[in-house]
């Protein structure tokens, strides 16, 4: 395999620490090579809150993914979450000279400098800036207007920026193993790379990634990215809530939740129970299953009082497991958008902190 057409996703997530090991493919879909694996320590609601544990974690993930795949990962794609997160959407607007009237790649570059030029926390770094439409002399709806003829051009973007030091604390976290960062992405964009398709973006689409301790969500309209954040609530809170409402240890509730519930009522027969068997230290118990249910209902109804439906990668091939379980949705969405960045053209697109270019439109 050239090197060029291999793509490492790598998610550090509150549970769990995902390596995707992908291969880019000419007609744009991802083979999934390999998928490894860890439990999360050191990190809290998305964020290292323990370096040293959250890199020995990383490593771990890493090796495994590596042992699966059969490849030598060197450098990674990382998603980013935490509730520093920030996002809002801003119109910038330049003036070509008098002498010339055809809008090139710098004028697309100085309209996307001009969209940051915001106030912003004094701590905080850009993240993305993902392109809306643009505006050439007030025609509206541009998608492309390299080699158009016009003297004012304007453009509407989505913009997201983040607190440096926690991006960095992640970024170095990474290169301390030692693997190359190509890329930092926030996770809710990654995820929608592969959950949603350009018809759904354009039909209009609400992307929930409910992750242990966070929740990223990204809101499409019109194809184009509208809001965008992450929230300090995730599956953890879930089983908490499992937890003290039947009394039952964590590690109970969170494998009765993974293993037996749903956020639908109604689907159960009357009076049906769930029988968790005695073990060292808990005497057992007998759980109706309506009662799980409405637990799980409570924490989600108003999250999911919308059309939603259970999401799983798409335009990949290789491993079925990781392609069709929907906790890998962020890494193989980092292969994704790894994929966009390789093979678009610079005019275009999403920028990273490093700088890579990414159409926020396929």
């Amino acid at each position: 395999m050239a090197s060029n057409n291999l793509i490492i996703g790598l998610e550090i997530g509150t549970s769990k620490i995902c390596v995707v090991a992908g291969e880019s493919r000419p007609d744009g879909t991802v083979k999934i090579l390999g998928v490894g694996q860890t439990p999360s320590r050191g990190i809290r609601k998305g964020e290292i809150v323990d370096f040293e544990t959250a890199m020995k974690c990383v490593h771990e993930a890493v090796v495994d993914a590596e042992q699966k795949s059969d490849v030598m990962i060197r450098s990674v794609y990382v998603a980013v979450a935490g509730s520093h997160l920030q996002s809002f959407n801003n119109r910038g607007c330049v003036m070509l000279p008098e002498d010339r009237d055809e809008i090139d790649e710098q004028d697309v570059e100085d309209v996307r400098i001009s969209a940051r030029e915001v106030s912003i926390p004094a701590q905080n770094a850009f993240l993305h800036s993902i392109i809306h439409h643009y505006h050439v002399d007030g025609q509206d709806g541009v998608l492309n207007p390299i080699g158009m003829l016009g003297q004012k051009l304007e453009a509407d973007f989505h913009i997201i920026h983040g607190v440096r030091t926690r991006i960095q604390n992640t970024i170095r976290c990474v290169k301390e193993l030692p693997l190359d960062v190509e890329d930092v992405v926030f996770g809710g964009l990654a995820s929608a790379q592969v959950v949603v398709t350009q018809h759904q973006k354009d039909l209009g689409a609400l992307v929930v990634d409910i992750g242990g301790g966070t929740t990223d969500y990204i809101l499409y309209s019109e194809g184009a990215v509208r809001q965008s954040g992450c929230l300090a609530i995730g599956g953890d809170h879930i089983t908490n809530d499992i937890s003290m409402g039947l009394r039952i240890p964590m590690a109970r509730a969170e494998k009765l939740k993974t293993d037996e519930g749903s956020c639908i009522l109604g689907n159960c027969l009357p009076g049906e129970v769930i029988l968790l068997k005695d073990d060292s230290g808990f005497a057992g118990k007998e759980i109706e299953r309506e009662t799980l249910n409405t637990i799980i209902h409570l924490r989600l109804r108003e999250t999911f009082e919308l059309p939603a439906h259970g999401a799983h990668a798409q335009t990949t091939s290789g491993v079925t497991s990781a392609v069709e379980n929907p906790q890998f949705s962020t890494a193989i969405g980092l292969i994704k958008y790894a994929q966009a960045v390789q093979t678009d053209r610079p005019r275009r697109g999403i920028r990273g902190i490093f700088g890579k270019i990414f159409t926020g439109r396929r």
